[in-house]
């Protein structure tokens, strides 16, 4: 199913329709501010198996990212960090980056069995938060990637809903998506590592 939602006033019930896919175990491919994303809800185990089997990988082994809310969901999902940590974070979000931290108990034993890290967004796109804030708990997600290695993304939603109807419930089309994922920062050393350039510039907040 393809939905249509528009970025600057997420329709409520559209929103509630997504959430109650997610709630029954659902997939959703979904815009953020970088690229087109794949989730589902973090809770239920038959959906992040169902997304590994999609991008053919063990969920131990997955480097997956959660989609939260805003500063205070994230801290469910961390160990505690420093101030100077959370003074970065507090003005680089929402917005393009994933931050890897030390994952606390609170992350799903089937992604955290060998993995002690996870990776936090909070993506600059009301589509993706409003979901998250409906639905109470974070999303796991994955870049949708595309088959043609030069282009790497899918940007436009009704491609990729032609690509992955079969494989999921939903595909929100909240316009094209970019194609340049986040910027990768690995914080679980106290310091600022990036991993990977992307759309984020860490340097205007450090």
């Amino acid at each position: 199913m393809l939905i249509k939602i528009y970025p600057e006033n997420p329709n409520p019930k559209a929103i509630e329709q997504v959430v109650e896919v997610l709630r029954k175990g659902g997939l959703i491919i979904y815009p953020t501010d970088t690229v087109y994303g794949l989730g589902c809800d973090i809770t239920n185990h038959k959906a992040i198996e169902a997304i590994c089997k999609i991008r053919n990988i063990k969920p131990e082994k997955a480097n997956f990212s959660f989609i939260c809310y805003d500063l205070s969901h994230i801290s469910d999902y961390i160990k505690p960090i420093d101030n100077t940590t959370f003074r970065v974070l507090k003005k680089a979000l929402p917005g393009p980056f994933t931050f890897i931290f030390n994952a606390s108990h609170m992350v799903p034993k089937l992604l955290s069995s060998n993995k002690k890290t996870v990776g936090i967004r909070v993506p600059d796109n009301d589509i993706a938060r409003e979901i998250v804030k409906v639905l109470g708990n974070p999303i796991l997600s994955t870049s949708i990637k595309d088959d043609d290695d030069i282009i790497e993304y899918s940007t436009d939603p009704e491609l990729i809903h032609e690509k992955y109807e079969d494989l999921v419930d939903i595909v929100i089309d909240g316009g094209y998506g970019d194609n340049i994922a986040s910027t990768v920062v690995d914080c679980t050393s106290g310091d600022f590592e990036i991993i990977r350039e992307g759309k984020g510039e860490l340097e205007l907040y450090l």
